[in-house]
């Protein structure tokens, strides 16, 4: 039987579950990945305001909690991302949202169960380790979907959109995770939690894009001009064609890899720790707690969009260099001076400021970051960034882990902990001036 045509009547009803346009596309991907980074820290509040003293569980044994998630998350990025480019985006980033929600309603289960301390440590680390799993899809999709369907001269500024909104799921961790525990106790919370997740999921399964599709189908007119306005990934971007395109590709990916890394580092230790201490060590009310944690993380997400707005300017005037490596560079190197700042200051508020500023700084580079690792990758782009987010989240693994002890079991003081993230993250920031970022060419709104 002949295959149907494809129908250009721009009148014509898309059926359940046709591809999301740009617009369309945006939201739903920044929902996805509000709701991952919401349900990935909101165990953090939980464990500072209940599990902690309820199970008597000390600083490094919820440091190792918190790593299971970004072990089990790093170790399975790169099959991740063999998973995005077999695939599509859209099944990648439904069991994403379906998986969070299973083990975020388990890890709220745990708080109905009759525990020992041991027992409940043991629980978490595995259902914490299984949500790292699913969760490794999330932002090489993501990127690959923005990549995929969002015109190139404004791709960074979409990345910047997706991942500010997982820093404002971060930021209203600390705000309304919070208060559905004083409301609810936890294990409700995590319920509430999982059942918005999964909600959210549902509407990304019917009406998500899937980049297995992207330019092979075309719905409507305005798909059709759409579909012509926003290229595919070219195979040849990147692509090794001589020796030296491939030792070009493979050093870019392996300092954007270390970068990343270094990047990761000192954004993980921030998502983990900043309440702990802002609580513990400066020790500070409450609310002060949770509005100067909400405060950096808003300030990150804030950089990040405007980092990719920014990006996308400079791209236009200057080319690639100056707008992906020269911000980014910069970024990172002024981030990690400004936490210097902040932990030598001795004003509480001034403390917070400098360190809101130094997590903007930071989101400044989220943008380039995963555009460049998208580019690397030509069609196999899901794979190149889930290589780049295997570095980020290895740096990740150390921070929750790394802290604590050089600040607490080392007894060298927390400044010192903060401090050797502020180093590691100056030094990842230089990485950026060794990355070839191709010919000096201005991107247009046509590209």
């Amino acid at each position: 039987m002949a295959r149907p045509a494809l129908t250009l009547d721009p009148t014509a009803r898309q059926p359940i579950g046709a591809a999301a346009g740009p617009g369309r596309l945006l939201l739903l991907l920044m929902a996805i990945c509000f709701l991952a980074h919401f349900n990935r820290i909101s165990i953090t509040l939980a464990a500072d305001l209940r599990l902690m003293e309820r199970y008597q569980i000390a600083t490094d044994q919820m440091g190792a909690i918190y790593s299971a998630f970004l072990v089990t998350y790093t170790l399975v990025m790169i099959p991740a991302g063999w998973l995005i480019d077999r695939l599509g985006t859209r099944f990648s980033l439904a069991l994403v949202s379906f998986g969070s929600a299973a083990f975020v309603l388990l890890t709220g289960c745990v708080g109905l169960l009759n525990l020992s301390s041991t027992q409940a440590v043991a629980a978490l680390v595995v259902i914490r380790a299984l949500m790292g799993i699913v969760s490794a899809p999330l932002h090489p999709a993501a990127a690959k979907a923005v990549s995929m369907g969002i015109p190139a001269a404004r791709r960074t500024v979409a990345n910047g959109m997706v991942t500010g909104a997982a820093l404002l799921g971060v930021t209203a961790t600390y705000v309304v995770f919070a208060r559905l525990i004083d409301w609810f106790d936890w294990p409700t919370a995590f319920g509430i939690a999982a059942s918005i997740t999964a909600l959210v999921g549902a509407v990304w399964a019917l009406r998500g894009a899937n980049s297995r599709d992207v330019g092979s189908r075309t719905k409507t007119t305005a798909d059709a001009q759409r579909a012509e306005a926003i290229p595919e990934i070219s195979e040849t971007a990147f692509s090794p064609e001589t020796p030296t395109d491939i030792a070009r590709r493979h050093r870019n990916l392996a300092l954007l890899t270390v970068s990343y890394g270094a990047a990761g580092y000192l954004q993980y230790l921030f998502f983990y720790w900043m309440h702990y201490y802002f609580e513990s060590i400066l020790r500070l009310d409450e609310d002060q707690c949770r509005g100067y944690s909400a405060m950096a993380t808003l300030a990150m997400g804030a950089g990040m969009v405007l980092g990719g707005w920014l990006s996308d300017s400079l791209a236009r005037q200057f080319g690639t260099r100056v707008a992906r490596g020269g911000l980014a560079m910069t970024a990172m190197v002024v981030s990690s001076l400004l936490v210097v700042m902040g932990i030598t200051a001795e004003a509480p508020h001034w403390v917070a400021i400098w360190l809101a500023l130094a997590m903007g700084s930071l989101g400044l580079a989220e943008g380039p970051f995963w555009v460049t690792a998208v580019e690397i990758g030509g069609k196999r782009g899901g794979f190149s960034a889930s290589i780049v987010n295997t570095g980020g989240n290895a740096g990740g693994i150390l921070a929750p882990f790394l802290t604590p002890l050089i600040s607490d079991t080392w007894g060298l003081g927390w400044q010192v902990g903060i401090a050797v993230g502020s180093g590691i993250c100056f030094a990842g920031g230089l990485m950026w001036y060794g990355i070839d970022l191709g010919p000096r060419k201005a991107l247009t709104d046509h590209q």
